[in-house]
């Protein structure tokens, strides 16, 4: 019979085969991550990680398309313990997988995982205090049990982008590809492309399909905010060449965290010289007479919508060498030969892309259930940053939407390596986060005008307004909060120990 580590009570023989400490689920950046803390901060754990991929990587691994890039700093996005090796303030979409693959190998995170399953449900059992987790694995059932439950699943549906309807698309006599599900060895060299979208993926695609292809038309509804961003920048290329590797990573994830909080705050607060400042760079980027309010000057404030940036301005160049166009118009109906526009205009294409977003998703479309009841997750507020209240022994990463994914999914993780800690010292089978009576006011979990946000908010659980029931977007704040955090603050603890090892009665304490 196993024994758990510290003073958990030990569990049956019957499900000790397929029983861990913490099940990890999703071997993407915030899964990898999750192992790595853990593994460090408490290495008697025992864990898994289950993949419904072949590979490591999430996002990473999934997204093929040309182009594809970090949309924010690559040094504040890599892991804070596994320093970036190269010196360009983006990275390519193949190195980011390279390197979480690397620091999976390196770390023995892969002598835990287990790829090519997929979660389907996860069921709570209060009579001992264990998730029983269900997943397909090459196409075969299979079943594990945990204390707890780390869910590293991002927040969209791996299965399948957005894509509006867009009246005769069936009629289109050429292809259409979106960039969730990029063929491998699409050709659209000499070809004529257009790109529905406006976001990050869209501002990507434009200029490195621009190489090849005859033209690239960037269809867009409304402008977004686009900052360029340069590829080097000399502070980067001194500190990398001065400091050994781990000191020069960390005083550039710090330096560019602070970069984003700063810039941030000025947006949010003094929006009407923010927009003025995009204009002010945007135009100067463009051909002389380009119609820049048309085109790249938004009508809401920046990051009501996410800011998308581009390396070293590179889309900006495809327009102006003429390479690439952009067009703001609405879309009437898709004919054989191409698209045409509500103002009466044609624009021919043999490949559409529609770059139009994500579909959000909860939890990894994974149906939670406790003792039998499913848990409707939008019905739940979350505790602070990253569990459900009154569901136990559950973690669920989200990073920040006006940063780095990293910053935020790194905390997490710590967080949750403590809180498991605190939970074994202590005897504690279970965890809950509960704000009993407490009235909250509910706002999004995801604080986007965006409209694949928009599109989603009933899938996802709610923020409050107060801590710690609310979601904050601010890393420095966060931090002062990590480092002081009181793991008790709203939460319930207790001990079940399994009828089938201690004998018919339980024993069920709650002390913090």
């Amino acid at each position: 019979m196993k024994k758990s580590p510290g003073q958990w009570p030990e569990i049956g023989s019957s499900i000790e085969d397929d029983f861990k400490d913490v099940l990890i689920i999703g071997a993407g950046i915030s899964g990898v991550g999750a192992a790595y803390r853990l593994q460090q901060m408490a290495p008697e754990m025992t864990y898994a990680v289950l993949e419904g991929r072949e590979r490591a990587g999430g996002t990473w691994d999934l997204f093929r398309y040309p182009g594809i890039r970090s949309d924010s700093d690559i040094f504040t996005f890599a892991f804070p313990h596994t320093p970036w090796q190269g010196d360009t303030l983006l990275a390519h979409g193949e190195d980011i997988r390279n390197y979480i693959v690397d620091t999976v190998e390196s770390n023995g995170i892969d002598e835990h995982t287990h790829f090519s399953t997929m979660v389907t449900a996860a069921n709570w059992d209060s009579s001992t205090d264990l998730w029983t987790v269900d997943t397909v694995s090459n196409g075969v059932p299979k079943r594990y049990r945990s204390r707890f439950v780390f869910l590293c699943t991002g927040y969209f549906d791996y299965a399948g982008g957005y894509s509006p309807d867009i009246p005769g698309l069936d009629d289109f006599a050429g292809q259409v590809v979106h960039p969730q599900q990029w063929p491998e060895g699409l050709d659209h060299s000499g070809k004529k492309v257009v790109v529905i979208g406006s976001g990050a993926t869209a501002i990507t695609l434009v200029p490195s399909l621009a190489a090849d292809a005859a033209s690239v038309t960037m269809l867009q509804r409304s402008p977004t905010y686009i900052a360029s961003l340069p590829m080097t920048d000399p502070f980067t290329t001194i500190t990398k060449r001065l400091l050994p590797d781990t000191l020069a990573h960390s005083a550039l994830r710090w330096r560019n965290a602070l970069l984003m909080v700063g810039s941030y705050q000025l947006c949010r607060r003094a929006p009407k010289t923010a927009r003025k400042v995009f204009r002010a760079m945007t135009k100067a980027q463009l051909p002389r007479g380009y119609d820049v309010d048309t085109h790249f000057n938004p009508t809401y404030d920046p990051w009501d919508q996410r800011l998308c940036v581009v390396p070293d301005g590179d889309l900006f160049k495809a327009i102006r060498s003429g390479r690439a166009t952009v067009v703001t118009d609405k879309i009437a109906e898709i004919t054989a030969d191409g698209i045409r526009l509500e103002s009466g205009d044609e624009i021919p294409a043999d490949i559409i892309v529609t770059a139009t977003g994500l579909k959000l998703q909860a939890i990894g479309g994974i149906e939670l259930s406790l003792d039998g009841a499913r848990v409707e997750v939008h019905d739940k507020f979350v505790y602070k940053g990253h569990m459900l209240e009154d569901v136990p022994n559950v973690a669920w990463s989200i990073g920040y939407t006006n940063a780095s994914w990293t910053l935020k999914a790194d905390m997490t993780a710590q967080a949750v390596a403590k809180l498991l800690i605190h939970m074994r010292s202590r005897g504690h089978t279970r965890a809950i986060p509960n704000r009993q009576d407490k009235k909250l006011t509910a706002r999004p979990v995801v604080d986007l005008a965006s409209g694949y946000v928009t599109r989603s908010l009933d899938q996802l659980p709610k923020s409050g307004t107060e801590r710690p029931w609310s979601v904050r977007q601010n890393y420095i704040l966060d931090r002062i909060d990590a480092r002081f955090d009181d793991l008790t603050e709203s939460m319930t603890f207790g001990r079940t120990v399994p009828s089938q090892v201690a004998g018919p009665e339980a024993v069920d304490v709650f002390t913090a």
